[in-house]
């Protein structure tokens, strides 16, 4: 029978389906994540409405990413100190009251704040859902189901969230993007005390507030050069993003060097100076460039290329996300007979390809070969992106697969906001530019899989 720890209202009524807990804290995940893809088809026209350009239109993901990316680690430790399901709780209602912010936002500059807002939440939702599955369901096979029944629901909020925010906002306007979260968090915030067990850390890591605001610091300092850089008119303009840049470095090796000092790290990023953990570094800045980042970009290309409504932007990022839906089994099977070299070699060759197609089809106006792109892209991303944090603990080395895991998901959110910043500010130059970086840095990925990766025992 399988063993989970359900809450103590669900467990007196009985007969509680195995899976309940589990899809009950996925669907809070599931609402993160689709306020990441939903939003992206809506954006030309929250731009539009709300009077921003380009650097704007970035920040309306960069400033819920970087929110999200800074207090990942903060949420976990709070987690364990005060309880997983009450963190998660008043995660989720932070979430409904700024999805309200967001829906009733008449400018930028609230909407940026507001998106923040959200990222911080979520950071709690996303953190305390994990730790709960991996508390409530204590046999190996049951935690593997849990986890694999989150995986399909954050893979529908990846697949149909474009396409469902196409259609929302053509239909009711882009608002309800956002307002329709407020009642779904509200069911949720009442249905998790009834089928999740509350749960704390008995050993909780201390908090480190220096080294989180280090690690924020820099990545916004980042992110606001490389904007700003985008956006520069001549070369005297640069001084001041270059200044940025440099300082965010700063803090950045400051946060290394502090974490290196600290006898328990919430950051070890020295875990991947080996050589197959820096192959998987970079593999990971590939896929969320290449594929994330770009994704928020296409339905802008979609509308300014070929014209097309956000509905039909949503329809046709069909191609680039399904397969996200799709494939993932598919690449667990391949990377147990091809190795990691072989299946991160092919998918980042794929995206390579994928991308390379959509430069193409952005100088030509030929809509047939960016479809046939995209495509490509999402083929190659749906074998290569689920399977990066299952190759982490297989290579990571003895006792340290939690902190490889904690890096890898900091590193994953750290290189969406940073090459959203990055392939905004080659935006100004057209989407040809774009795509082509994307291009190379997929192909970047694709060496190091080859170069850095292990080859597969028995070949």
């Amino acid at each position: 029978m399988s063993e989970f720890r359900a809450a103590a209202p669900a467990a007196a009524g009985s007969r509680v389906h195995a899976l309940a807990p589990a899809l009950a804290l996925a669907m809070g995940a599931f609402l993160t994540q689709l306020d990441v893809t939903a939003v992206v088809v809506a954006m030309p026209t929250i731009g539009q409405d709300l009077g921003f350009g380009l650097a704007g239109f970035a920040w309306v993901m960069d400033a819920y990413s970087l929110a999200f990316t800074g207090l990942l680690l903060a949420a976990g430790a709070a987690a364990d100190r005060h309880g997983r399901r009450r963190v998660l709780i008043a995660g989720n209602l932070v979430f409904a009251l700024a999805s309200l912010f967001c829906g009733l936002a008449w400018s930028g500059p609230l909407i940026w704040a507001a998106r923040a807002l959200q990222g911080a939440a979520a950071a709690f939702v996303v953190t305390g859902a994990i730790a709960l599955i991996a508390d409530a369901y204590r046999e190996p096979a049951d935690r593997a189901r849990a986890f694999g029944a989150m995986g399909v629901v954050s893979g529908m909020a990846m697949a149909i969230g474009p396409t469902l925010g196409g259609l929302v906002a053509m239909s009711f306007g882009w608002r309800w993007i956002f307002l329709v979260n407020v009642p779904l968090c509200l069911t949720l915030a009442w249905i998790l005390p009834r089928l999740v067990a509350e749960s704390r850390a008995a050993d909780p890591t201390p908090s480190d507030v220096t080294g989180i605001v280090l690690m924020t610091s820099a990545l916004g300092l980042a992110i606001v050069a490389l904007l700003q850089a985008g956006a520069a008119a001549s070369t005297s303009a640069l001084l001041w993003p270059a200044l940025a840049l440099a300082a965010g470095c700063g803090l950045a090796g400051g946060f290394v060097a502090q974490q290196a000092r600290r006898p328990r790290p919430i950051l070890d990023i020295r875990l991947f100076g080996q050589r197959p953990m820096a192959g998987i570094a970079i593999l990971l800045a590939a896929v969320s460039v290449s594929y994330w980042a770009v994704l928020v970009y296409l339905p802008l290309f979609l509308e300014r290329t070929f014209g097309m409504s956000a509905s039909r932007s949503g329809l046709a990022l069909l191609a680039a996300t399904l397969p996200m839906l799709v494939l993932p089994p598919f690449g667990a099977r391949l990377a147990g007979r091809f190795g990691w070299k072989g299946l991160f070699g092919a998918g980042l060759i794929l995206m390579a390809s994928g991308n390379a197609a959509l430069a193409i089809a952005a100088g030509l106006g030929f809509y047939g070969l960016g479809l046939a792109g995209m495509a490509a892209s999402g083929f190659g991303a749906a074998l290569a992106h689920p399977q990066l944090s299952g190759a982490v603990v297989a290579l990571a080395p003895a006792g340290a697969t939690g902190m490889a895991a904690a890096v890898t998901v900091v590193l994953r959110q750290a290189g969406f906001a940073l090459g959203i910043a990055v392939l905004g500010a080659t935006l100004a130059a057209g989407f040809v530019r774009l795509f082509v970086v994307a291009a190379v840095m997929a192909a970047i990925g694709a060496g190091a899989a080859l170069v850095l990766l292990p080859a597969p025992q028995g070949r």
